[in-house]
């Protein structure tokens, strides 16, 4: 087994070598992650949960959310019935990784089904049962959590056909051992995070300038598809279409208060803006989430007005409040609750609808408020907060602006992380507002 140090070596030197890397070398970094995440990671994760065996079932093109995330590199898909099993032995501190499936699961799993020997591949399932006589068997469905619902109908029932009856008893939901699974990030994949809500912010600033945006001339639907090319370019993937969006003074046409995807589809961009987007990108088996604010400058001025300053401020300021309230073992629920009350005391309007990042956009873990359950969300909002997390701090903070006559909404998300040194963004959050045009310094003679 290769040591953490090497992997963190590996990984930070083929980063350090260009901004995206070629595919073979993304293999290299995926297969290596997936092995410390199997050797390191897991055993800690099922006793945990207590769980010492844990049996994910998927069929080609219709995979299982979690194994899915368990892919090896060069494959894209399961093949045929795929069956994996891990078994834990607490007491002999060991992890067996075993295939059942006619070829080997990648580097990380050997197949453990010879079909000559066994022509059927639910007898072999049961006979390495029998022989490590589990005490709780996991499988991957959940009434509440979509992502470890993965095991489909046809594969329970047949499993539990073939499954002796003194194990039915044993088989229980694995949902606590899939959700810690899927929300549980690593040492060497927070270094990768790092470049990744990096990148994210450079394409924002990119399209968020005069490279992209002339005032007059661009339309908000010229900056999502610009910003689609950018992704693709630079040889990524984006996990949903970027909106980019224009609040302005109500003494122009089209300047009510949005409510998030209702807008006008096709605005003209104007001096005097305030410009906003939602962009997330996947790469790396990791996805971002992160949402910034632009201005456009009016002839004349070199830097924002002081109320929108200051309203990025208060935004800036509900998400202190909200990140002060992270503890872990602390519901999402409790961690809303706490912070929208603070807010409101304050006299300030919040909303915050933060949810789980990592393997996929909205990914597992608590759920931490939605934009239309201020009140809680049953269940998932139930789910503790735990270390090695990683979570789109998303909200908004509604701000009344005099010298527009109305509202606007300061709409804000960022990738955070949550360890056991406490809360941190994974790089950085914005604090200023981007400017279009940037302003340059002239010097004469």
């Amino acid at each position: 087994m290769r040591p953490l140090y090497f992997l963190l070596f590996l990984i930070g030197s083929i980063i350090n070598a260009q901004q995206t890397l070629p595919e073979r070398q993304r293999a290299e970094v995926v297969d290596a992650i997936l092995k410390d995440r199997f050797d390191n990671l897991l055993p800690e994760l099922m006793d945990r949960t207590g769980f010492d065996m844990w049996i994910l079932i998927s069929r080609e093109y219709n995979e299982d959310p979690v194994l899915k995330t368990m892919l090896p590199a060069t494959w894209l898909n399961a093949r045929r019935r795929t069956i994996l099993v891990f078994y834990r032995n607490k007491q002999k501190n060991t992890i067996e990784k075993l295939a059942v499936a006619r070829y080997n699961f990648g580097e990380n799993i050997i197949s453990a089904w010879d079909k000559e020997k066994e022509p059927e591949q639910w007898k072999r399932l049961i006979q390495i049962i029998e022989e490590k006589k589990p005490e709780s068997i996991g499988l991957n469905y959940s009434t509440y959590f979509n992502i470890c619902d993965g095991l489909v109908k046809t594969d329970y029932e047949e499993f539990m056909a073939n499954l002796p009856k003194r194990y039915k008893s044993r088989v229980r939901s694995a949902e606590d051992l899939a959700i810690s699974w899927i929300e549980t990030r690593t040492e060497a994949e927070m270094v990768i995070y790092n470049q990744l809500v990096d990148i994210t912010h450079d394409i924002i600033a990119e399209a968020f300038s005069e490279k992209v945006i002339t005032p007059g001339v661009t339309k908000t639907s010229d900056v999502k598809w610009w910003m689609r090319d950018k992704i693709t370019a630079l040889g990524l993937e984006t996990w949903f279409h970027p909106t980019v969006d224009v609040q302005r003074s109500a003494n122009s046409t089209d300047a009510e208060l949005y409510s998030f995807s209702s807008g006008p589809e096709d605005m003209v961009i104007l001096p005097g803006d305030l410009v906003h987007c939602d962009i997330g990108i996947s790469y790396l088996r990791l996805n971002t989430d992160c949402q910034e604010l632009a201005y456009v400058l009016k002839p004349g001025e070199t830097s924002p007005p002081d109320y929108l300053v200051d309203a990025l401020r208060d935004g800036n300021h509900i998400q202190d409040i909200f990140t002060d309230n992270f503890k872990t073992g602390r519901t999402g629920n409790d961690i809303l609750k706490m912070s929208l009350d603070q807010g409101r005391e304050e006299g300030m309007r919040p909303a915050i609808y933060t949810h789980p990042l990592g393997s996929y956009g909205h990914s597992s873990g608590t759920t931490i408020g939605m934009w239309d359950a201020q009140d809680g969300v049953p269940v998932t909002g139930d789910y503790p907060l735990h270390e090695n997390t990683v979570y789109a701090i998303e909200l908004n903070t509604t701000v009344n602006i005099p010298e527009w006559n109305r509202d606007i909404r300061v709409m804000l998300e960022e990738a955070g992380f949550w360890g056991p040194d406490g809360f941190r963004y994974v790089n950085g959050r914005q604090t200023e507002l981007l400017l279009i045009p940037r302003v340059k310094n002239h010097q004469g003679n």
